[in-house]
């Protein structure tokens, strides 16, 4: 379909805790291929339903060079949080150590209503938890320390796109 473009920091559509898809119809299917080429550019490693304007529990993945897609996932996570470099498609330009926590799995749903899993640590643990955040409208810049969040937002309202 399209490689979408990027709601930025600012749009309320990223404010917002996403709906779960109730039906999967080619409305879903056109979203999860717009998600799908969205995510294959050089340095992304997911993209949520909301940085595209769509208000639904879906994302893509590209880990490793390993893409997919998720419906109405289902975030676990375990181990001792700690802060891990972070930046966000939605917030470009910034570099940050969000809080996270080093395993995560979530489990949803393809587009023939079957289950998917996904686990992983490191990398994988890190976009499960990024992108959960965003469908429970949630930016990463709310998992810093408050220190690091405040030199976020400065650097947020001296940017060129804000």
């Amino acid at each position: 379909m399209a490689v979408r473009q990027i709601r930025l920091f600012g749009d309320p559509v990223l404010r917002a805790a996403c709906a779960p898809i109730e039906t999967i119809d080619e409305g879903v299917r056109a979203l999860v291929q717009d998600l799908i080429d969205s995510v294959t550019p050089p340095g992304r490693a997911g993209v949520a339903a909301p940085q595209i304007g769509v208000g639904v529990r879906a994302f893509s993945y590209n880990i490793d060079g390993d893409i997919g897609y998720v419906l109405n996932p289902v975030l676990e996570v375990s181990g001792e949080p700690e802060p891990v470099g972070e930046g966000c498609l939605s917030v470009p330009g910034l570099w940050h150590d969000a809080i996270r926590h080093p395993h995560a799995k979530v489990t949803g749903i393809d587009l023939d209503g079957n289950e998917i899993v996904l686990e992983g640590d490191g990398l994988m643990a890190q976009a499960l938890q990024h992108e959960c955040d965003h469908l429970d409208g949630m930016l990463y810049l709310s998992r810093l320390t408050p220190e690091d969040r405040k030199v976020a937002m400065r650097e947020v309202r001296e940017s060129d796109w804000f």
